[in-house]
């Protein structure tokens, strides 16, 4: 393609001129933009609106631009920036995260940072899940170098419910409930399964897995009572984690969850979501004692033992699943591994063959290993190790999806060294907020920290890979900004690409104004009170990024993707980001520093963006359109409920909902008690009338995917103060067979930060139960929206324009 061979960087480069952040949308409320009709509305009603926001972006941005201002004080100039961040934010044109868009409010001062932070690390088991139960996406590191615990070492641990708890099972049915939820019965038995034999079976596993009673502790014994609140699950798991480390295996742990909340109870810090009670808890301890602690006491010495890094990654796998089990939201988690540790052959198949399925696994290379791939000799131990890496990792990737390459060398603070300036202390006080401190594990957190210190990779990626962390514990908080929706006029009144001279100054100064705001946004969120505030106080990260490119480079500057490739043919577009990013780390930079705040280390990013981009049917971060028509599946919680002949209790009210106007509904196996709904969904570049130009994901060879990220690295992130840009690239395995898809590879991925190379297989081949985007015909996607009565669905997917290509096109 033309401009391929032209170098980046050949742009000019515009310097932003300093201005007042936000004065171009006015400090009059401006009117709130509509979501898009279908997934953009469901998506809103099921993670972002509150009751008493009468379902209106409006009510959204007050409540979350209060909070935000609020973290400074209130009065004066904080009040006309808080009514401006409220226009930015009620337009689409800032749309920080869905973090903050869900807990933000006149609140927020008083919360943890923890649940208004996306991006984070962590170094040990009960941090990562504090983390997960708070909401964040966590990445590990499990090079060997930095794991400092044998869990074959920790105490005998006995695990205690009081029999008068509202969820201990006593009659038949809680019994059989209980069976369900602890694996020992199939999915989905009735009353009518459970016989003598089932309950003899579940009754039995209480006798042997549970204590009687608190009365004859074994002396010595150290008993736990759990609080009822996430830091009490996670000051039980500091516990165990803690005496495992100081290897106090001939003493005995008591676990007490008797002081949980039942479950189903709602949880006021996550807007009434129901509590999954104490059994929750209770099945991640009992799975770590069964799969984790006895396992490594106990393997057959001529087996293979578990190591402490494999010990690791399946507790902080059975932690995750209860977390995912919670209904908050997933358990998002990345699991990284060095290319030179001797277990990194099972590191590599730990997901296919494991079925550990709570974290993306990366194995985090660098310039060696690529050139060791190039030009190393065969006979070499190391290049035989770098070799046999890539072998095994594409043959994973290639059937599996997993894992992928992570080139550790490239990440921001291999740059500037800053990693290793990180200080070591001894009392725990890097891990320490108003809410959680840390006590018995203050000792683990030194040793990790002085490992890291020395560590070859100190740093490693959030669970989306965009975002560069310290491997001992830090955060990022994130936004987006949709430069399409600073727009200051309707769509329709003018063509892609021939704004009005006026139209176009104001957009582009919107445009700017979302940038800065964020900016500001972000770093005023630095200032909660955090576990990890040393690191945040050291760094003062921060990631903003856009989000609907595409149509932003189709409305305002008239280009398509295949336009986009060449630098000189869509010089305005990449100036006009360059100049962003420039204005991104200016303002950054200054408004630090006016608050006595360090210069944070990152600015800029592009995150997956999948929450906010629906919102307003936008394609998501830097990625290409998915399909021209698709199903988009969403889970909510809930399952029927066959005897009721309805939906059973504690289901998402918005089930019944979605099924009498007709949404088709999937009750999931794989993931029980979650259902998904399909939203038919067009997206928006379609309906701005791009036809050719328009680029789906599949139609983009690899090729011009990876050019498209080389150019968004240089004109977006920059050569400084920049994180990545998180991009999965779907190969198809029946264009590219394995040696064409391990060339790819081999040739491209070295050239940037971080990218998800996604083999997939026609028609799901993979055989995953649902994928998020299911892809249909338009006759039949077509159909699907007549069966739906709900006319703002049929006016989101542009009606006419599904008939006419169905081949029935009105007169």
């Amino acid at each position: 393609m033309d401009g391929f061979s032209q170098p980046i960087h050949a742009l000019a480069r515009p310097r932003p001129q300093a201005r007042i952040p936000g004065e171009s949308f006015g400090e009059k409320a401006l009117a709130a933009r509509p979501l898009d009709r279908g997934m953009g509305l469901a998506v809103g009603r099921r993670t972002v609106f509150r009751p008493e926001d009468q379902e209106d972006f409006g009510r959204v941005a007050e409540r979350v631009s209060t909070g935000n201002i609020g973290l400074l004080g209130a009065g004066g100039a904080l009040e006309v920036e808080r009514a401006r961040l409220r226009n930015a934010i009620a337009t689409g044109a800032l749309l920080t995260s869905g973090r903050h868009l869900q807990h933000g409010d006149a609140a927020q001062p008083g919360r943890n940072m923890e649940v208004f932070t996306n991006c984070a690390t962590a170094i040990a088991s009960f941090a990562e899940f504090y983390l997960l139960l708070n909401g964040s996406g966590v990445g590990r590191a499990y090079d060997d170098a930095l794991i400092t615990t044998d869990w074959g070492q920790a105490p005998a641990l006995g695990l205690y419910l009081a029999p008068d708890h509202a969820d201990y099972p006593q009659d038949a049915a809680a019994l059989c409930r209980f069976g369900i939820e602890l694996n020992l019965l199939p999915w989905g038995t009735g009353p009518e399964q459970f016989g003598p034999e089932a309950e003899a079976t579940v009754r039995g596993f209480l006798a042997e897995t549970l204590l009687p009673s608190l009365d004859g502790l074994p002396e010595g014994a150290v008993l736990h009572r759990v609080e009822d609140s996430r830091e009490g699950w996670a000051k039980a798991i500091e516990v165990l984690e803690a005496m495992a480390f100081r290897a106090e295996r001939g003493r005995t742990l008591v676990i007490d969850l008797s002081g949980i909340r039942p479950g189903g109870s709602p949880i006021k810090g996550m807007q009434g979501r129901p509590s999954s009670g104490p059994i929750s808890l209770l099945r991640g301890l009992i799975n770590i004692r069964r799969h984790v602690i006895e396992p490594a006491r106990t393997r057959d010495p001529e087996g293979e033992a578990l190591q402490p890094w494999e010990q690791a990654l399946l507790v902080d796998h059975h932690l995750s699943v209860e977390v995912q089990v919670g209904g908050a939201r997933r358990a998002a988690r990345m699991a990284t591994k060095s290319w030179r540790d001797p277990g990194i052959r099972r590191f590599i198949r730990a997901k296919s063959e494991g079925g550990l399925w709570t974290a993306n696994h990366s194995v985090m290379v660098d310039r060696e290993f690529w050139q060791r791939l190039r030009e190393g000799d065969g006979a070499d131990p190391l290049t035989a190790q770098a070799r046999m890496v890539f072998e095994e990792v594409t043959a994973c990737a290639y059937i599996n999806g997993e894992p992928g390459f992570i080139n550790g060398d490239l990440l921001e603070d291999h740059r500037t060294g800053s990693a290793w300036d990180k200080p070591v202390h001894e009392d725990g006080r890097d891990f320490r907020s108003a809410r959680y401190q840390v006590d018995a594990a203050a000792g683990l957190l030194a040793e990790a920290s002085r490992r890291a210190a020395q560590a070859r990779f100190p740093v490693t990626t959030n669970p989306c890979g965009e975002i560069t962390l310290h491997v001992t514990g830090g955060y990022c908080v994130i936004a987006d900004f949709a430069p399409l929706m600073a727009c200051p006029v309707g769509f329709e009144q003018f063509r892609p690409g021939t704004a009005p001279e006026d139209v176009a100054r104001l957009w582009d100064e919107r445009v700017e104004d979302s940038v800065r705001l964020g900016v500001r946004f972000l770093i005023r969120a630095n200032r909660m009170d955090a576990l990890y505030g040393e690191e945040v106080a050291r760094t003062n990260r921060i990631g903003i990024g856009p989000t609907g490119l595409h149509e932003w480079a189709w409305m305002r500057f008239g280009l398509g993707f295949q336009d986009l490739l060449d630098e000189r043919r869509s010089a305005p577009f990449w100036q006009a980001l360059r100049r962003l990013s420039d204005a991104a780390k200016q303002e950054a930079a200054e408004y630090a520093a006016s608050l006595g705040m360090a210069d944070p280390v990152t600015v800029t990013t592009v995150k997956p963006a999948g929450t906010t981009s629906k919102l307003f049917g936008l394609t998501e971060g830097a990625h290409l359109p998915a399909r021209r028509q698709y199903l988009r599946w969403v889970q909510f919680k809930g399952t029927r409920d066959a005897a009721a002949g309805g939906w059973a209790v504690g289901s998402d009210p918005l089930l019944a909902e979605y099924e009498a106007r007709g949404y088709p509904l999937r009750e999931l196996r794989s993931f029980p008690g979650m259902t998904i709904v399909g939203f038919p969904t067009v997206p928006l570049a379609q309906r701005l009338g791009m036809d050719e130009a328009l680029v789906t994901a599949p139609e983009a060879t690899p090729e011009e995917q990876y050019r498209w990220l080389q150019l968004l690295e240089a004109f977006w992130i920059g050569a400084e103060r920049g994180n990545q840009v998180s991009y999965t690239l779907k190969v198809y395995t029946d264009r590219h067979d394995l040696e064409s898809f391990r060339a790819m590879v081999r040739e491209h991925q070295p050239q940037v930060r971080c990218c998800s190379v996604l083999p997939s297989r026609p028609d799901n081949e993979l055989g995953y139960e649902y994928l998020p985007e299911e892809e249909v015909s338009t006759a039949r996607f077509a159909a699907m929206v007549e069966n739906i009565h709900d006319g703002a669905v049929q006016e989101a997917v542009d009606w006419a324009h599904l008939q006419c290509a169905s081949g029935v096109c009105p007169i």
